[in-house]
């Protein structure tokens, strides 16, 4: 997540009230999470089993709970809580808007677009050419859909990230600041979910197909020319490069890659990153071929022991 403008590192560390390391003038430019950190960003880390990933990061900003070294050409920010920091930054950079209509003023809708009746667009999105929005679809703010796409109907654009913090009092959660971009193209079926980044955006590259009551996670990037078929559930931070297939009810974790013109078989799950080019079958998922060679072999184990007996 960009800011409107560039900060200091003293005008941070002031809105949060926190110590820093650095040069007072060093300069900010937004905040991200870990997979997408680029220079001029500010990442947290609470954990010192992840400090030198954080250190060692693209961010040159970290928002840390404990005064170590400071890398050369970075700067310090010291939290007693750097979750709860983080959550404020959000909160000042990227309040929460209330809707004062079913199609937001701000909303831009684009050249021979039909918003079917009953549907909520939220402050800022955006909608290209040649859309069909159907029935009671709700696209949060800051939603980007490009041109001649289709959304089905129940479909849910932009809610916030599946992502907490386990403390005593029980769960806090990572507030979400990002969006989701849909490309050209592209069509979304009936009782869709798509969660927003965290920080940066959810991505459903161009052409790609999406089944009824697919849910995808947040800061999801789906390549170009996806088929997803129905009740796949795709967690955060997944990479699903382009020319994949994935069949019904597949399961995929957190943060693992399905590269290129990869094949994921019906109710597989998916724990690792997958090859490209291959088949996949079962849970966990392996190799289609393997599998089925297994299951052939399984099936004999009645014949096999039976011949034991005579």
């Amino acid at each position: 997540m960009k800011f409107p403008q560039k900060h200091t590192l003293e005008q941070i560390a002031t809105i949060l009230n926190v110590e820093y390391v650095g040069d007072s003038e060093f300069p900010v430019f937004g905040l991200n999470e870990i997979h997408v950190v680029e220079p001029g960003d500010i990442v947290f880390v609470d954990h010192p089993k992840y400090y030198d990933k954080a250190l060692e990061s693209a961010a040159t900003i970290i928002l840390i709970n404990k005064r170590v070294d400071c890398p050369s050409g970075k700067a310090l920010l010291i939290s007693n809580d750097p979750f709860r920091d983080f959550n404020k930054l959000t909160k000042f950079f990227k309040p929460f808007e209330k809707a004062i209509s079913a199609i937001a003023e701000t909303a831009s809708i684009g050249i021979n677009t039909i918003i079917q009746p009953n549907c909520f667009i939220g402050n800022n999105v955006k909608i290209g050419d040649n859309c069909l929005i159907h029935s009671g679809v709700t696209l949060y703010d800051n939603t980007i859909i490009g041109n001649n796409v289709t959304i089905h109907s129940g479909a849910i654009l932009g809610a916030d990230a599946f992502y907490y913090k386990k403390r005593e009092t029980g769960f806090d959660k990572l507030l979400s600041g990002g969006r989701v971009v849909i490309h050209d193209h592209v069509d979304i079926g009936a009782a869709c979910t798509i969660d927003k980044g965290v920080s940066g955006d959810t991505i459903i590259g161009w052409g790609s197909k999406l089944d009824n009551q697919v849910h995808i996670g947040h800061d999801t990037q789906v390549g170009e020319r996806v088929l997803i078929a129905a009740q796949t559930g795709i967690a955060g931070c997944v990479i699903v490069e382009n020319d994949v297939v994935i069949w019904g009810q597949v399961g995929i974790a957190s943060g693992v890659t399905i590269k290129e013109k990869a094949v994921i078989f019906g109710q597989s799950g998916v724990g690792r990153t997958l090859e490209g080019g291959k088949s996949y079958l079962g849970s966990p998922a392996e190799d289609s071929k393997k599998k089925f060679r297994e299951l052939a072999s399984i099936r004999q184990i009645p014949y096999i022991l039976e011949q034991i007996k005579k």
